[in-house]
């Protein structure tokens, strides 16, 4: 039974022959004794960002849950008076001033 290497799922056509090639640039950057404190540094991250992820799933669930309290229904606004008619044309809708003199 061939067994075939599962993808990563930020990065789904990396092969083995990349994977190294990053190991290697990261171990020349940071060296063979930095490489511990670096792992530990990115789990203790990773392991945050789950927590974190997991806090706020809890949140979302609670919130679901949670029924709103319905509020009671606002009686009808009274009718609206009706609005006067409109000024005729002959009328300008604001008081005209004599020009100015020179």
């Amino acid at each position: 039974m061939p067994s075939t290497p599962l993808p990563l799922a930020f990065l789904p056509d990396i092969g083995s022959g990349e994977v190294m090639v990053v190991v290697l640039v990261v171990l020349l950057l940071f060296g063979g004794d930095k490489m511990p404190q670096l792992a530990r540094g990115l789990a203790k991250a990773l392991r945050e960002f789950k927590k974190a992820a997991g806090n706020v799933e809890q949140e979302f669930k609670r919130a679901l849950d949670e029924v709103p309290e319905v509020p009671p229904a606002k009686p009808a606004p009274p009718a609206a008076t009706p609005l006067p008619p409109p000024a005729s044309p002959a009328e300008p809708p604001f008081p005209r001033f004599p020009p100015p003199k020179p």
